[in-house]
């Protein structure tokens, strides 16, 4: 530890924070500044295995809740989420480095499925079959798991974790969240928040640590499932992990998204869609539009819009200043700045023409910042690294393509099956376009597709591995089993005495 004056941000673990004073930590920054504010913990066995344990006898007693109890909790934590959500905000700020204004619409869409959660029993209510032979029922029941597992990534570390475990606990699992360690405080911060709305010691759990924290999860054979959203070589190998340890899994990867423009599109609505989509949350968005697909002969006129609205963006710290709250902060860390910064190099290396330069840019007074400006390419080649990987930075490629058809092409070719767009007025290229993408999340005429919670999120291809895509109706089977119970009664009577009170739930 390079100061021993910081705060250590340690684990959650029966109802409390905790930490040992001589563990393993790694570095907390503010990316604004590229100060370190303090030091995360870094989970070793020990800590794996009493989170896994707290858990276990947090799922003993949440499980046997009824369901009224449950939701009590549930629709407790939603109002003390509504409440206080400007502080979370604040701490995603801090050390992510995201505007306040997006840290809080963050919060808000996961809110949407903490709200959806509050509905629980409507969606774990199993099927009754009267008769089904001669004197003889089958009825299904719909049961948690056990103890679960959340592997979060840093670019949306509270929306994220409640894509999650608002529907988990809501079934009656026991959560583990391994938030990632570059902004750990939010996972924290929603831990506090969960036992102030009455949440039983061990049903929310935060496991802080890194890969020895991850593969600890991935091989307890108390964890009944893992839950993950990152990159696509990690997702694959949590996938192929959590699998071979028999695990349920839910592994979201990243993405390549495109967004298709077609001539009779409204060029100031691509154009603001375009920068919108491509350099909010400093393009670190999985579902965030990296590639401009012009139809010609719109290309060079969308470009220049979009130039014009990027010299209009203001770069700075997220959490405002005297000018107000920026468009824009700064990139998670400084390897992450470098590593887009290699990218619009390889791209201009391969051909690209470099419209807007992002590399390079500073803010007065805030040097030591992680700071990349929006970056706008054209005629990038599609057989440059640079097209074809995700970048998740604020750079956005125009590729120009003749024909609605090659763009559709471009976008099935591609490795990655996320989030796509078309931009037209032409209602039957949209929906031929739907028809035909092979991409598990489209938006027509809306530029960042992120279902609503009763929807359900996740891609195709490399985008998505394992048995379930997140929230919505997925998210409900997904931390649920079924059983099947065929029932023969010889004697059917049933005396319950008398009561003649108002029935009520308990």
């Amino acid at each position: 530890m390079d100061n021993p004056q910081l705060p250590v941000i340690g684990h959650w673990i029966d109802g409390q924070e905790q930490s040992r004073p001589d563990g393993p930590t790694a570095p907390v920054h503010n990316p604004a500044t590229g100060a370190v504010t303090g030091h995360v913990a870094l989970a070793d066995d020990s800590e794996i295995a009493a989170a896994v344990a707290s858990a276990q006898r947090g799922f003993l007693i949440w499980s046997g809740y009824s369901m009224a109890k449950r939701q009590a909790v549930l629709f407790a934590f939603r109002e003390l989420l509504n409440r206080r959500k400007p502080e979370l905000a604040a701490l995603i700020t801090a050390e992510h480095g995201k505007v306040l204004s997006d840290a809080m619409g963050e919060i808000q869409r996961g809110q949407e499925v903490v709200e959806l959660a509050c509905g629980f029993p409507h969606l774990v209510k199993g099927a009754y079959s009267e008769n089904a032979s001669t004197g003889i029922d089958v009825y299904s029941l719909r049961q948690p798991l056990g103890v679960v597992g959340i592997i979060s990534p840093f670019n949306f570390p509270a929306m994220v974790p409640m894509w999650f475990f608002p529907i988990a606990i809501a079934a009656g699992n026991a959560v583990i969240l391994k938030p990632s360690e570059k902004d750990p405080s939010a996972a924290l911060w929603m831990a506090g928040l969960w036992k102030e709305a009455g949440l039983p010691d061990g049903v929310f759990t935060v496991l802080q640590g890194d890969k020895r924290a991850v593969d600890g999860l991935l091989d307890a054979p108390e964890v009944q499932s893992l839950s993950f959203v990152g990159s696509t070589p990690i997702a694959q190998y949590i996938y192929q992990r959590a699998a071979a340890n028999g695990k349920r899994v839910q592994a979201l990867g990243g993405a390549k998204n495109h967004m298709l423009v077609l001539p009779d599109a409204d060029p100031d609505l691509v154009a603001d869609a375009a920068v919108n989509a491509g350099y909010g949350a400093a393009g670190e968005r999985c579902m965030a539009i990296s590639v401009v697909l012009a139809v010609e002969p719109v290309a060079d006129e969308l470009i220049e819009r979009i130039r014009q609205r990027i010299d209009g963006l203001r770069i700075g710290d997220g959490a405002g200043g005297p000018d107000g709250e920026p468009h824009m902060g700064p990139l998670i860390t400084r390897e992450h700045r470098d590593k887009v910064s290699g990218y619009v190099d390889l791209a201009e290396r391969d051909g690209a023409r470099v419209v807007v330069d992002g590399r390079g840019v500073s803010v007065d007074g805030l040097e030591d910042g992680f700071w990349f400006g929006p970056t706008l390419l054209d005629r990038v080649p599609t057989s440059s690294r640079a097209y074809q990987e995700e970048i998740f930075g604020p750079v956005l490629s125009v590729v120009r393509v003749a024909s609605f058809q090659e763009g559709v092409d471009l976008i099935n070719s591609g490795q990655f099956g996320n989030g796509t767009a078309i931009f037209t007025n032409d209602g039957g290229a949209a929906r031929r376009f739907q028809h035909e993408v092979q991409v598990g999340m489209i938006g027509i005429n809306v530029p960042i597709p992120v279902p609503v919670a009763y929807h359900s999120f996740g891609g195709w291809k490399a985008s998505l591995f394992g048995d379930a895509k997140a929230y919505g109706v997925h998210g409900f089977d997904f931390f649920t089993r079924e059983k099947a119970v065929t029932s023969l009664w010889l004697d059917p009577a049933k005396h319950g005495g008398i009561n003649l009170g108002f029935p009520q739930n308990d």
